[in-house]
């Protein structure tokens, strides 16, 4: 999985998704030549491999056991973590996106990599528990319709939108879109505090914090959902409701297309050539979970915009791991938490390909893209769920 030895990383994922169903224990040599994945040879994987396009070796025994100790001496950073399920994956979505809306499912889609689409029905009657692993599509937990109102509002997509969110919402016994969405928030939040692994991307992330710290208090203008505010609700929040963020000011103008000061897509100072991430190095052997989530064949990621591009460096949570970030812009890109006995990980922006993805631009062409490092990143979170899970020294 390194930069000169692998031809289709993101496809490689799906070797090795494919061999997890298949019941083959896979290791995944952290640090080992960008994250490879060491797997018992088998004819009809190596047949998937050529038919895929993705590049391989075969090793010796001899081979596999001079690899196993080099990375287990002290003197190198690097670690051998087991996979050994392939994880159940649902992707909360509404009906009618198609899988190039949203990044995630569309490198699912590229890599072969199964998933089910569910939304909030399926996530109010307790669909999640079927399930080892959540992606959030780009969704508004405010209920605020994404704060398009200002470009937006007379666009027949958009009317349509609300009215079917509307629809939707009575249908589920409540009596505003906001509400129904605090409701969703708080099962995916229940779902993570349970043992389940959650990543979002863009507005998904800091819209759901919002929603959780706004729970007992409305944010919504009239515009939204027909009545007004609740007096000074800035001053109501509740920050120990959310996952990563702290401290934060809620966009009260219905106009602005923006929730919060969390993001920075509006204070970012940088130009597009320049425009880039750094990765954070961890000790494989002693911090496996973020050498997993880091994985990759270059420290160094193009960075790229979203309706929320990066977050304020000042207002992450303490406990919150930042994995990715642009120093020199005071933004972090790419964080990590623990929550109860689940995990999240946030990742600003649209589409890891797409500089400025806007509505109605063509979809991006994976083909295009085979060894992307920022779709990477999305494929470490897919496969994190399937380490075999290590015993805590007592």
């Amino acid at each position: 999985m390194d930069a000169e030895g692998q031809k289709s990383h993101l496809k490689a994922y799906g070797i090795t998704y494919w061999a997890l169903n298949k019941q083959q224990d896979v290791k995944w040599l952290l640090n080992y030549r960008g994250g490879s994945f060491l797997i018992p040879f088998v004819d009809s994987i190596e047949k998937e491999c050529l038919i895929r396009g993705v590049s391989y070796e075969l090793l010796s025994n001899q081979k596999v056991e001079s690899i196993l100790n080099e990375i287990k001496s002290p003197s190198k950073n690097m670690d051998a973590v087991i996979l050994e399920k392939a994880p159940k994956i649902a992707v909360y979505s509404p009906n009618g996106n198609q899988p190039w809306d949203d990044a995630v499912t569309m490198v699912l889609t590229y890599a072969e990599i199964p998933y089910e689409t569910i939304y909030d029905t399926e996530v109010l009657n307790d669909a999640l528990l079927l399930y080892d692993w959540l992606h959030l599509h780009h969704e508004d937990f405010t209920g605020q319709y994404g704060k398009f109102y200002r470009a937006y509002r007379n666009a027949a997509w958009y009317i349509n939108q609300q009215q079917t969110a509307e629809k939707l919402a009575f249908s589920l016994g409540y009596n505003k879109v906001s509400d129904q969405k605090l409701a969703v928030a708080k099962k995916i939040r229940e779902y993570v505090l349970g043992g389940g692994f959650m990543f979002a991307m863009c507005s998904a992330t800091d819209s759901f914090d919002v929603a959780l710290a706004a729970y007992e208090v409305d944010i919504c203008e009239p515009m939204f959902d027909g009545d007004g505010t609740s007096p000074n609700y800035q001053s109501k929040l509740d920050y120990s409701k959310t996952f990563a963020f702290r401290d934060f000011i809620i966009e009260r103008d219905p106009k602005v297309y923006e929730f919060s000061n969390i993001d920075m897509t509006q204070k970012r100072q940088i130009s597009k050539e320049l425009d880039y991430f750094t990765l954070m190095d961890y000790s494989a052997k002693w911090d496996p979970i973020p050498t997993m989530l880091n994985q990759n064949h270059t420290v160094l990621v193009k960075g790229f915009m979203g309706q929320t591009t990066s977050y304020n460096r000042d207002l992450i949570k303490s406990n919150v791991l930042v994995m990715g970030e642009n120093k020199a812009n005071g933004e972090a890109r790419y964080i990590h938490g623990i929550k109860g006995k689940g995990f999240f990980t946030f990742y600003g922006g649209h589409d890891p390909e797409d500089y400025t993805h806007r509505i109605g631009d063509p979809k991006t062409e994976l083909d295009l893209h085979p060894t992307s490092p920022g779709y990477r990143l999305i494929l470490n979170n897919v496969l994190f769920p399937a380490a075999r899970k290590k015993k805590q020294k007592t």
